[in-house]
């Protein structure tokens, strides 16, 4: 007969496929996350198309980031619904579909619908699944995995950011979406990977087969015995009970709102809604600004490869000293850190008037930001575990769309007011800082009441306050210590033999 755990969902095998959709969702984060940045390479020219100011522009990159972030919830229930392979495809054709049509768009109105909201959606479908499905293949090496997952970001950032100032040369900015649509195509390819873990139906070896026959056969008619039973007519009514359930209910199936009840998922949900308002908004200007201060176009999104390829090197290299022994027990403090250096670099920035300190923010930027996107969802998981982790998700996202939404929009509010680029890199700055403090002080907390709560746990678990624990604990000792007697009571435990035999038989 096949085994007892034939039907039950494997755990992750830490390798294996696991490394192939590691890959996709390298390609599906990559693109998720560095596409809205590298498409600031195209803003000087496409606000001077419409005549439009800093703020206006700067809203095409927010409404992307923000519908990213806020249709998490409707990528996680699709994902609970439909897993996360088909999600992802569905996503890159959006992708594709948004671009294309942003290339005949005549206003700047319709940039925010196709770019914003349509590829906003596409790319939605493409961060969360691919997020979600790392955590389903990997456990122990799944700081190791989720790093270089997230290193994709700075792949493609490095390879979009030359890639589109080439484009836009060669095509226009029009031709250049054209083919950014076909290229977020791939987005289909990656999702592909992606199989599923389903249950394991297929270890029994086909002689084991042939020979549990039999037995099958009078399980069926156990089986078939079993559905004419009261239990059975039980099990309808529970059935009909559960289909009864109202609307809030089933939502909840999906997205898990008792999280709100966590203590420790509530401090990182406040962390990171505060932190997203000063996270993408350097990145949106950076090459901007450089243009502003008198750089060429090629070394302004020169500084964007610049910033990528240290990311590149910084994400998986914190993904394995996130796993290290000394850091993953206390791995929240190691992310308030990486949000507070961010913060740092941003408030030094404005001290960086030429090319060159441009190239040294740049350096820092890219290992800060690297540290933190490393560790984003690493922490999460950590938090609430693996089993409310996609939940989670959904709902961190829809609450920081918020806050993303704002920044690069506030940060071109205070360029166009002041002329001066270094008031919004001090209010990014300002802002990631004191996020970074909230998190460390709360995180402090959060360590020092689970250490109680554990204390207390074990001091009720105690085997003196338990009798029927200390019962069974002196049963057991009292078995080892007769196991222990030697042949002085080999003649009653003979007996005891035999009085078990007829018990058995009668």
């Amino acid at each position: 007969p096949p085994p007892a755990t034939t039907g039950r969902a494997p755990g992750p095998p830490d390798g294996g496929w696991g490394w192939a959709v590691v890959f996709g969702a390298f390609i599906s984060i990559g693109f998720a996350y560095a596409f809205p940045k590298g498409l600031a390479i195209f803003f000087k020219e496409i606000q001077d198309f419409f005549g439009t100011s800093y703020s206006e522009i700067a809203w095409v990159s927010s409404i992307m980031l923000a519908t990213t972030y806020g249709a998490g919830p409707i990528s996680s229930i699709l994902v609970n619904r439909y897993g996360s392979r088909p999600v992802v495809i569905f996503g890159g054709l959006l992708c594709g579909i948004g671009m294309v049509s942003a290339a005949f768009s005549t206003s700047i109105l319709q940039l925010y619908i196709c770019v914003g909201f349509i590829t906003g959606f596409g790319l939605a479908l493409n961060l969360q699944p691919s997020v979600i499905i790392i955590g389903k293949y990997f456990l122990k090496r799944r700081p190791i995995a989720n790093g270089l997952a997230m290193a994709g970001s700075p792949v493609m950032l490095c390879t979009l950011a030359p890639l589109n100032q080439f484009l836009f040369d060669n095509f226009g900015w029009r031709g250049s979406f054209l083919i950014l649509g076909a290229i977020l195509l791939n987005c289909c390819v990656a999702g592909a990977l992606f199989r599923p873990i389903g249950p394991a139906t297929a270890s029994v070896k086909t002689q084991m087969a042939e020979e549990g026959k039999g037995a099958l056969k009078e399980e069926v008619t156990e089986d078939a015995m079993e559905m004419s039973s009261p239990t059975n007519v039980a099990m309808e009514n529970k059935t009909e009970e559960e289909g009864g359930k109202d609307c809030c209910e089933k939502i909840n199936q999906y997205l898990d709102f008792s999280l709100f009840k966590h203590r420790g998922f509530l401090i990182y949900l406040i962390g990171n809604v505060l932190m997203f308002l000063g996270f993408f908004a350097p990145i949106v200007f950076l090459a901007p600004y450089a243009k502003h201060i008198g750089i060429d176009e090629y070394s302004a999104a020169f500084l964007l490869s610049i910033l990528a390829i240290v990311d590149m090197i910084a994400r998986p290299t914190t993904g394995i000293i996130a796993n290290s022994k000394w850091v993953r027990p206390r791995i929240q403090y190691f992310f308030s850190f990486s949000i507070a250096f961010n913060g740092t670099c941003h408030l030094l920035c404005p001290l960086a008037s030429g090319y060159t300190g441009l190239v040294v923010y740049s350096i820092f930027f890219g290992l800060a930001f690297g540290m933190v996107c490393a560790m984003l969802f690493e922490t999460l998981m950590d938090l609430v575990g693996a089993a409310r982790f996609t939940s989670a998700v959904g709902l961190v996202t829809i609450a920081e769309c918020c806050t993303i939404l704002l920044g690069p929009p506030i940060g071109g509010t205070l360029i166009d007011t002041f002329g001066d680029y270094k008031y919004m890199f001090i209010k990014c700055g300002a802002v990631m800082v004191l996020a970074g403090t909230f998190l460390f002080i709360m995180n402090y907390y959060n360590y020092r009441m689970l250490a109680k709560e554990e204390k207390e746990r074990k001091v009720k678990e105690d085997p003196k306050e338990d009798p029927v624990r200390t019962e069974n604990e002196g049963r057991n000792n009292w078995n080892k210590e007769t196991a222990q007697d030697g042949p002085e009571l080999e003649p009653l435990r003979e007996e005891q033999e035999g009085l078990k035999k007829e018990v058995n038989g009668t």
